[in-house]
């Protein structure tokens, strides 16, 4: 269904999205660096909140992309463009319910999760956490967006569009943070700038009739319930195992935030440049949705295993490459920050632990889980992911980290045997092969 051609178009756009997407995460880092280590551990500290509403909309996105991929496989398009508009109406409503509830209840919930750190450090994260937490309703309308031209393989709008949108960020950073000197508030308008702006032009382009599946305003203010309910059916599992998942990386935070300011800026500078050995596993992730759900549509389930082999083996040796040389180059990198001598060593540590430890079981923790969730295999996922969270990226944390005294080292080992038990659970089902049995359209 997909020759190498088509795959390259699907996922090289994608590709170029994840790095625009990264480069603009490490351009905040190491711009709001210069504001402080107090201004950096804040950004820090709230990107791993933030992350978690991040995650909700991406599994509801996701969902999305699943149903509207299998329609069309199964050449069902009008369907499809019903699917297209009940997505951008369920997540309209949800992100504009978060933005709602971490409004109001900002203050609980930044000392919640991180109510020991430093004063500085709080101002910080509420200045941050109110802005960006406003940007929540535009942030869900582009991801509903994007997911409905990534499912009819445009990836290369999604691309232009991330393009301007990273382009208003990087350059809103350097006048707020080099010119008008606002430190976090100089980070976080940007990020709300850019996203006001990417999600209304996207927003728009999805009524374009010219393509294969559209939007109608009739059908985005309109309930179908068997649609939404087929959406949710793989968006609420997704969504719980994702959102529980960056849920326990921001316990895991609160965690990292008893070991004092340079561990807290070692760990939000390595999980900036962490991005980088990740980045086109990152966008195969998006475009196997794509490729699986319209091979499930069709009933070719021996295409939907070609192709789930095929992209896995390709995660592995892009990432043992782009990882070896992001360690190979990591000293001319941490010369961008910064950074303390102390939390320039331990940023080091971290990142070459993440590089190896990517290679070896990102991919099946991963791109794996998400080539079956795209066939409609979801609640296995859901209760792998939450096992494994609660057990090891968890219980380990606590165990490494304080009880064994080794810190944040304790807790990044803490998330490879994480990803270890992810992958062994992930690898047996797809060789059992019970991800076939759940075909949605």
């Amino acid at each position: 269904m997909f020759s190498n051609k088509q795959l390259f178009k699907l996922i090289g756009p994608l590709i170029i999205e994840q790095i625009l997407a990264m480069i603009v995460g490490m351009a905040d880092t190491v711009m709001v660096s210069y504001a402080g280590q107090a201004a950096i551990s804040g950004v820090g500290l709230v990107d791993m909140l933030n992350n978690l509403v991040i995650t909700v909309l991406a599994a509801l996105a996701t969902g999305g992309a699943v149903i509207i991929s299998q329609f069309i496989g199964s050449q069902n398009k009008k369907n499809a463009r019903l699917a297209s508009s009940q997505l951008i109406m369920i997540t309209g409503a949800i992100s504009l319910l978060l933005m709602i509830i971490c409004l109001v209840f900002y203050q609980s919930i930044l000392h919640l999760f991180f109510g020991s750190i430093d004063s500085d450090v709080m101002q910080a994260c509420i200045t941050y956490f109110i802005i960006t937490a406003i940007s929540f309703p535009f942030l869900g309308l582009y991801n509903s967006s994007s997911a409905i031209f990534r499912s009819i393989q445009k990836t290369h709008v999604t691309m232009n569009i991330s393009l301007l949108m990273n382009a208003i960020n990087i350059i809103g950073n350097y006048i707020g943070v080099f010119v008008l000197r606002a430190g976090v508030a100089g980070v976080a308008f940007p990020t709300l700038i850019s996203r006001v702006t990417a999600s209304l032009i996207m927003f728009v382009l999805t009524f374009n009739k010219n393509n294969e599946v559209y939007v109608k305003i009739k059908d985005i203010f309109s309930f179908h319930k068997n649609m939404v309910t087929k959406i949710l059916g793989i968006a609420v599992p997704n969504g719980i195992e994702n959102g529980l998942f960056t849920l326990g990386r921001v316990l895991v935070t609160s965690i990292v935030a008893l070991f004092g300011t340079h561990q807290i800026a070692a760990n939000s500078v390595a999980g900036s440049i962490d991005q980088i050995a990740i980045v086109v596993v990152n966008a195969i992730n998006l475009g196997i949705v794509t490729v699986v759900g319209q091979c499930v549509g069709s009933s070719d389930y021996d295409q939907a295993t070609y192709y789930i082999k095929k992209l896995m083996k390709i995660s592995y040796v892009v990432t043992a490459v782009i990882g070896g040389l992001v360690i190979a180059l990591l000293p001319w990198l941490l010369d961008m920050y910064s950074l303390s001598p102390e939390a320039r060593a331990l940023t080091y540590t971290l990142v070459t632990m993440h590089n190896i430890l990517a290679f070896l079981l990102h991919p099946t923790s991963f791109v794996l889980p998400n080539g079956m969730r795209a066939a409609g295999d979801v609640k296995y996922s859901m209760f792998t992911g939450i096992f494994s969270m609660i057990v090891f990226r968890l219980g380990c944390a606590y165990f490494f980290g304080i009880l064994l005294n080794m810190g944040i080292i304790g807790v990044w080992i803490a998330m490879g045997s994480d990803w270890c038990c992810r992958s062994v659970l992930f690898i047996i089902r797809f060789i059992q092969g019970k991800w076939k049995e759940y075909r949605l359209v």
